[in-house]
């Protein structure tokens, strides 16, 4: 289980953003007040990390987030965004950075994370700008998103001062290739994996494997799904309705035996 990120204490389960605010580069505030209400619901049942990112509803995900914790102690949260490839040469990248703290209305951002690679841009030259950023007080910890392999190696290996706190992936009891492109480089180099879209985009509710299993452990395949990830990663479910919300948190004190894991591994 990862229990810190950034040196922080976190609940096993955090929350994703994705498709608040409006979806890719494009801009909805057509829910504003309920979308900042269910953010505030989540942190107000315990979860202390936020992931969002420029993108996302061309930076309004940020301003919502921003919105929901104004009132909160900062300190107590985990703040997560991501820099669009577009803007990983230096300058673009610490433009990107500063923008978002203005849009999240806070003085630093806990993780800033690559979110995804651009071979046009030397990777050496986009972290050294993220060090920068650490030395500037800007971010308190950098990391990659959607990096596996070779190149997953390469970000950890290009760091000259910090290191690489973590490693944002698709990873759900579906999609399991991470478990042989990142989990195994994770946990040999002390990075934390964070895991997105670990239900699937809703399709952990529909799968027969996944409602058969749950039931046989007496569990909400939400549960299921996210049990089983928490001891290797921090699975970031998108909620928006309590009851969902609910249904997240409770997933932090479910235990699956051995057996659940290995039935879930056998799956093609």
């Amino acid at each position: 289980m990862v229990n810190e990120l950034c040196n922080k204490r976190v609940f096993p389960i955090g929350l994703g953003t994705w498709g608040i605010g409006g979806g890719y580069w494009r801009r909805d505030e057509s829910r504003d007040k309920e979308w900042v209400e269910a953010i505030r619901y989540a942190l107000g049942k315990g979860i202390n990390v936020i992931d969002t990112a420029e993108m996302y509803g061309d930076g309004h995900a940020e301003e919502l987030v921003g919105r929901a914790i104004r009132e909160l102690d900062r300190e107590k949260l985990v703040i997560i965004t991501k820099v669009w490839p577009n803007h990983l040469e230096p300058s673009k990248l610490k433009a990107s950075a500063k923008a978002s703290l203005r849009r999240l209305g806070v003085n630093h951002v806990d993780l800033l994370l690559i979110h995804w690679p651009n071979p046009s841009v030397p990777l050496k030259e986009s972290v050294r700008a993220m060090e920068e950023l650490v030395d500037e007080g800007v971010v308190y910890c950098i990391g990659v998103s959607n990096f596996e392999g070779e190149l997953f190696e390469e970000a950890i290996y290009s760091v000259s001062k910090y290191e690489i706190e973590a490693n944002e992936v698709l990873y759900n009891v579906l999609e399991r290739r991470a478990e042989r492109t990142v989990l195994p480089i994770a946990e040999k180099n002390g990075v934390k994996v964070i895991a997105y879209s670990p239900l699937a985009q809703g399709r952990v509710f529909a799968d027969g494997r996944v409602k058969s299993l749950a039931e046989r452990l007496g569990v909400t395949p939400t549960n299921l799904a996210l049990a089983y990830l928490i001891p290797r990663a921090v699975p970031i479910p998108k909620a928006e309705r309590k009851e969902h919300i609910d249904d997240i948190v409770r997933s932090a004190n479910v235990t699956l035996p051995e057996w659940a894991f290995k039935e879930v591994s056998s799956w093609k």
